[in-house]
Protein backbone atom coordinates (compact mmCIF):
# COMPACT_ATOMS: atom_id res chain seq x y z
CA UNK A 1 0.00 0.00 0.00
CA UNK A 2 1.88 3.17 -1.25
CA UNK A 3 0.18 6.66 -0.67
CA UNK A 4 0.37 10.13 -0.68
CA UNK A 5 -2.06 12.19 0.96
CA UNK A 6 -3.07 15.78 -0.56
CA UNK A 7 -4.47 18.62 0.90
CA UNK A 8 -4.37 21.94 2.07
CA UNK A 9 -3.10 22.91 5.69
CA UNK A 10 -5.69 21.84 8.69
CA UNK A 11 -7.40 19.33 6.40
CA UNK A 12 -6.42 16.78 8.76
CA UNK A 13 -3.44 14.11 6.34
CA UNK A 14 -1.67 14.09 9.61
CA UNK A 15 -4.38 12.66 11.40
CA UNK A 16 -5.45 10.09 8.39
CA UNK A 17 -1.96 9.47 7.48
CA UNK A 18 -1.18 7.85 11.08
CA UNK A 19 -4.48 6.33 11.05
CA UNK A 20 -4.12 4.91 7.67
CA UNK A 21 -0.50 3.81 8.29
CA UNK A 22 -1.83 1.63 11.63
CA UNK A 23 -4.21 0.24 9.49
CA UNK A 24 -2.50 -0.68 6.39
CA UNK A 25 0.90 -1.87 8.81
CA UNK A 26 3.01 0.72 6.68
CA UNK A 27 5.31 3.41 7.90
CA UNK A 28 3.65 7.04 7.87
CA UNK A 29 6.57 9.24 6.66
CA UNK A 30 6.44 12.93 6.54
CA UNK A 31 9.19 15.17 5.79
CA UNK A 32 9.11 17.14 8.77
CA UNK A 33 10.70 13.59 10.60
CA UNK A 34 12.70 12.73 7.79
CA UNK A 35 14.18 16.37 7.64
CA UNK A 36 14.83 15.98 11.62
CA UNK A 37 16.39 12.90 11.34
CA UNK A 38 18.76 13.41 8.64
CA UNK A 39 19.72 17.06 10.51
CA UNK A 40 19.99 15.12 14.12
CA UNK A 41 22.04 12.41 12.49
CA UNK A 42 24.12 14.53 10.49
CA UNK A 43 24.53 12.87 7.69
CA UNK A 44 25.88 14.12 4.60
CA UNK A 45 22.21 15.03 2.85
CA UNK A 46 21.08 16.53 6.48
CA UNK A 47 24.53 18.58 6.78
CA UNK A 48 23.92 19.73 2.70
CA UNK A 49 20.65 20.80 3.90
CA UNK A 50 21.53 22.70 7.23
CA UNK A 51 23.97 24.57 5.08
CA UNK A 52 21.02 26.10 2.83
CA UNK A 53 18.87 26.28 5.87
CA UNK A 54 21.68 28.55 7.87
CA UNK A 55 22.00 30.97 4.68
CA UNK A 56 18.42 31.26 5.06
CA UNK A 57 17.57 29.88 1.67
CA UNK A 58 14.84 26.98 0.80
CA UNK A 59 15.98 23.68 0.53
CA UNK A 60 16.76 22.49 -3.57
CA UNK A 61 14.02 19.85 -4.25
CA UNK A 62 17.51 17.77 -5.25
CA UNK A 63 17.94 17.23 -1.64
CA UNK A 64 14.40 16.67 -0.40
CA UNK A 65 13.72 14.40 -3.03
CA UNK A 66 17.68 12.41 -2.56
CA UNK A 67 16.09 12.81 1.34
CA UNK A 68 13.15 10.96 0.53
CA UNK A 69 14.49 8.21 -1.38
CA UNK A 70 16.75 7.27 0.64
CA UNK A 71 13.91 6.97 3.68
CA UNK A 72 11.67 4.65 1.31
CA UNK A 73 14.83 2.35 1.23
CA UNK A 74 14.50 1.76 4.47
CA UNK A 75 13.45 -1.77 5.52
CA UNK A 76 10.30 -0.60 7.30
CA UNK A 77 8.74 1.05 3.73
CA UNK A 78 9.59 -1.99 1.52
CA UNK A 79 5.90 -3.51 1.77
CA UNK A 80 4.50 0.24 1.21
CA UNK A 81 4.24 3.77 2.85
CA UNK A 82 1.81 6.36 3.79
CA UNK A 83 3.33 9.93 2.28
CA UNK A 84 2.44 12.91 4.41
CA UNK A 85 4.24 16.47 2.96
CA UNK A 86 5.42 15.10 -0.34
CA UNK A 87 5.45 16.45 -3.11
CA UNK A 88 4.70 19.90 -2.28
CA UNK A 89 4.53 21.18 -5.65
CA UNK A 90 4.22 20.02 -9.35
CA UNK A 91 7.81 19.40 -10.09
CA UNK A 92 8.55 17.29 -6.78
CA UNK A 93 5.34 14.73 -8.31
CA UNK A 94 7.15 14.51 -11.60
CA UNK A 95 10.61 13.80 -9.82
CA UNK A 96 8.24 11.62 -7.53
CA UNK A 97 6.76 9.47 -10.30
CA UNK A 98 10.24 9.21 -11.65
CA UNK A 99 12.39 8.34 -8.69
CA UNK A 100 9.30 5.23 -7.93
CA UNK A 101 9.68 3.90 -11.82
CA UNK A 102 13.49 3.59 -10.95
CA UNK A 103 12.96 2.00 -7.45
CA UNK A 104 10.30 -0.55 -9.55
CA UNK A 105 7.23 0.85 -7.72
CA UNK A 106 4.22 2.71 -8.00
CA UNK A 107 1.54 4.37 -6.68
CA UNK A 108 -1.50 3.13 -4.80
CA UNK A 109 -3.64 6.10 -4.90
CA UNK A 110 -3.41 9.73 -3.89
CA UNK A 111 -5.70 10.47 -1.72
CA UNK A 112 -6.65 14.23 -1.50
CA UNK A 113 -8.71 15.31 1.27
CA UNK A 114 -10.86 18.60 0.40
CA UNK A 115 -12.44 20.99 3.05
CA UNK A 116 -14.00 24.14 2.91
CA UNK A 117 -12.18 27.66 3.29
CA UNK A 118 -13.97 28.77 5.64
CA UNK A 119 -13.90 25.41 8.04
CA UNK A 120 -9.98 25.56 7.55
CA UNK A 121 -9.75 29.17 8.85
CA UNK A 122 -12.03 27.58 11.73
CA UNK A 123 -9.51 24.87 11.84
CA UNK A 124 -6.02 26.74 12.13
CA UNK A 125 -7.11 29.78 14.08
CA UNK A 126 -9.44 28.49 16.42
CA UNK A 127 -6.19 26.76 18.39
CA UNK A 128 -5.65 28.35 22.08
CA UNK A 129 -2.43 27.55 24.44
CA UNK A 130 -1.27 28.07 27.88
CA UNK A 131 1.90 29.78 27.80
CA UNK A 132 2.66 28.33 31.83
CA UNK A 133 1.89 24.70 31.38
CA UNK A 134 1.88 24.36 27.63
CA UNK A 135 -2.17 22.70 27.41
CA UNK A 136 -3.59 23.21 23.82
CA UNK A 137 -7.09 23.76 23.67
CA UNK A 138 -9.41 24.73 20.53
CA UNK A 139 -12.39 26.95 20.28
CA UNK A 140 -14.43 24.72 18.64
CA UNK A 141 -13.39 21.24 19.26
CA UNK A 142 -11.41 21.83 22.79
CA UNK A 143 -12.65 24.18 23.85
CA UNK A 144 -11.29 25.30 27.80
CA UNK A 145 -14.75 25.06 30.49
CA UNK A 146 -13.86 28.52 31.19
CA UNK A 147 -13.23 31.11 28.43
CA UNK A 148 -10.02 31.98 27.86
CA UNK A 149 -8.42 30.13 30.74
CA UNK A 150 -6.47 27.51 30.98
CA UNK A 151 -8.59 24.53 32.77
CA UNK A 152 -4.91 22.98 34.51
CA UNK A 153 -3.35 26.10 35.74
CA UNK A 154 -5.63 29.09 35.82
CA UNK A 155 -3.33 31.34 33.25
CA UNK A 156 -5.27 33.43 30.82
CA UNK A 157 -4.93 31.07 27.18
CA UNK A 158 -3.45 33.11 23.98
CA UNK A 159 -3.16 32.31 20.15
CA UNK A 160 0.06 32.28 18.53
CA UNK A 161 1.84 34.22 15.71
CA UNK A 162 1.38 31.23 13.70
CA UNK A 163 -2.39 30.64 14.22
CA UNK A 164 -3.07 34.40 13.37
CA UNK A 165 -5.72 34.80 10.25
CA UNK A 166 -3.25 36.81 8.51
CA UNK A 167 -0.28 33.79 9.02
CA UNK A 168 -3.01 31.41 8.34
CA UNK A 169 -4.11 33.11 5.01
CA UNK A 170 -0.56 33.37 3.74
CA UNK A 171 -0.10 29.49 4.38
CA UNK A 172 -3.52 29.02 2.00
CA UNK A 173 -2.05 31.15 -0.46
CA UNK A 174 1.02 29.23 -0.46
CA UNK A 175 -0.79 25.91 -0.84
CA UNK A 176 -3.02 27.28 -3.59
CA UNK A 177 0.32 28.64 -5.85
CA UNK A 178 2.65 25.70 -5.06
CA UNK A 179 0.47 22.59 -3.97
CA UNK A 180 -2.64 22.67 -5.46
CA UNK A 181 -1.54 21.87 -9.00
CA UNK A 182 -0.67 18.58 -7.92
CA UNK A 183 -4.51 17.56 -7.66
CA UNK A 184 -4.97 18.22 -10.94
CA UNK A 185 -2.00 16.36 -12.12
CA UNK A 186 -2.84 13.23 -10.43
CA UNK A 187 -6.07 13.54 -11.69
CA UNK A 188 -5.16 13.55 -15.28
CA UNK A 189 -3.28 10.34 -14.62
CA UNK A 190 -6.13 8.71 -12.56
CA UNK A 191 -5.13 8.38 -9.14
CA UNK A 192 -6.27 10.81 -7.64
CA UNK A 193 -9.27 10.25 -5.29
CA UNK A 194 -10.94 12.70 -3.44
CA UNK A 195 -12.45 12.88 -0.17
CA UNK A 196 -14.41 15.36 2.08
CA UNK A 197 -12.31 15.96 4.75
CA UNK A 198 -15.10 18.08 6.17
CA UNK A 199 -16.84 14.45 7.89
CA UNK A 200 -15.90 13.09 10.92
CA UNK A 201 -12.38 11.46 11.20
CA UNK A 202 -13.10 7.39 11.24
CA UNK A 203 -15.77 8.14 8.57
CA UNK A 204 -12.80 9.95 6.73
CA UNK A 205 -10.36 7.08 7.34
CA UNK A 206 -13.66 4.28 6.70
CA UNK A 207 -13.93 5.82 3.10
CA UNK A 208 -10.33 5.79 2.17
CA UNK A 209 -9.95 1.96 3.59
CA UNK A 210 -13.05 1.09 1.24
CA UNK A 211 -11.77 3.04 -1.83
CA UNK A 212 -8.19 1.72 -1.46
CA UNK A 213 -8.61 -1.62 -0.64
CA UNK A 214 -7.57 -4.77 -3.07
CA UNK A 215 -6.03 -1.60 -5.03
CA UNK A 216 -2.26 -3.05 -3.64
CA UNK A 217 -2.42 -6.45 -5.01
Amino acid sequence: MELVLLGPPGSGKGTQAKLLAARFGVPHISTGDIFRKNLSEGTDLGQLARRYMDEGTLVPDDVTEAMVRERLRETDAQKGFILDGFPRNLAQGEHFDAMLSEEGRTLTAVIYLAVDRAVLMSRLTGRRVCPKCGATYHLEFNPPKAIGVCDVCGAELVQRPDDSEGTVSTRLAVYDAETAPLATYYQKSGRLREFDGDQPVDQVTRAIVESVAGTDD
